[in-house]
């Protein structure tokens, strides 16, 4: 069983308005908050970048796209649930190359040991972004606190 979702959603883990343009530069700046959290392994950013290019995670969802990269449970010290909202949009390729490329307002990044439920995870995470009202919430926040306390309210209903 994962460990509770509000202990792995931390507002030092929220990062606002970055600024990249791919998805390898959005690794590039969250490596480093990551390794100095104690959260990932060495060799992180070459597996996820890997990972992403077999394993592509945009997703077009009706209220708005995203994109979930996770991990290999081999690069994880500890769970986490990393969310950077770009100042603008970063494109990604879509998953399971399903459609066009998707241009990615928010990016979730899991992080999970072994058995913690990815897949239940993930599956939570596209449901809030079925929704307009669900979709707006999240994407309106202006904190990371804020970002913490509208995602930590649509997990695990």
């Amino acid at each position: 069983m994962m460990q509770d979702k509000p202990s792995v959603l931390r507002p030092d883990l929220v990062f606002l308005n970055w600024d990249c343009t791919t998805p390898d530069e959005l690794f590039a700046q969250l490596e480093g908050p990551l390794a100095a959290g104690g959260y990932i392994a060495k060799g992180w950013r070459a597996a996820i970048a890997e990972r992403e290019r077999a394993y592509p995670t945009g997703i077009s969802m009706p209220a708005a796209s995203i994109a979930v990269p996770h991990i290999d449970p081999a690069y994880v010290r500890k769970p986490y649930i990393a969310i950077v909202k770009p100042s603008d949009a970063v494109v990604f390729r879509p998953m399971a190359g399903m459609g066009e490329l998707v241009p990615a307002r928010l990016v979730v990044n899991v992080g999970l040991t072994a058995g913690d439920g990815q897949v239940a995870l993930l599956q939570e995470l596209m449901d809030i972004f079925t929704g307009a009202s669900a979709a707006d919430e999240v994407l309106s926040q202006l904190t990371p606190e804020g970002m913490v306390r509208a995602f930590a309210s649509y997990l695990d209903r």
